[in-house]
């Protein structure tokens, strides 16, 4: 049985990022046709109008600290690497929705960029 689990993540999880991937393309497509300006600070169209309390308060809430430790070890802080495989505000909005998705948190698209914008201000800057 466990084998016929290992199959089925083997070949969802592939499903899961394309998914995650996809989203983050419509979200970046429909806020890039709304917003104008940068209410967030960040200077990153994607992210006009995100709600940083929000975002902040989710990422407490969901203790995603405690889980990135548990994946990389430390204070978890390792995982956001800005010159790795996140090299786009889109990369970074997509990752934060693959989360999303494989831990089934629930999260709106809204509160997906929410997150993404705290990190894009506290970890990435992208510009």
């Amino acid at each position: 049985m466990s084998t016929l689990i290992a199959r089925c993540r083997a070949v969802l999880a592939p499903a899961a990022v394309l998914v995650g991937l996809i989203a983050a393309l419509s979200a970046t497509t429909a806020l890039r046709a709304q917003g104008t300006g940068t209410g967030t600070g960040t200077g990153i169209t994607i992210f006009d109008g995100a709600d940083l309390a929000l975002g902040e308060r989710l990422i407490r809430e969901s203790q995603c600290d405690a889980c990135h430790a548990r994946r990389v070890g430390g204070d978890g802080n390792d995982i956001y690497n800005p010159k790795g495989r996140i090299s786009t505000p889109g990369a970074l909005r997509g990752m934060v929705e693959y989360c999303n998705t494989e831990l089934n948190l629930g999260f709106f698209p809204e509160e997906v960029t929410a997150i993404a914008a705290v990190l894009q201000r506290d970890h990435y800057r992208f510009r």
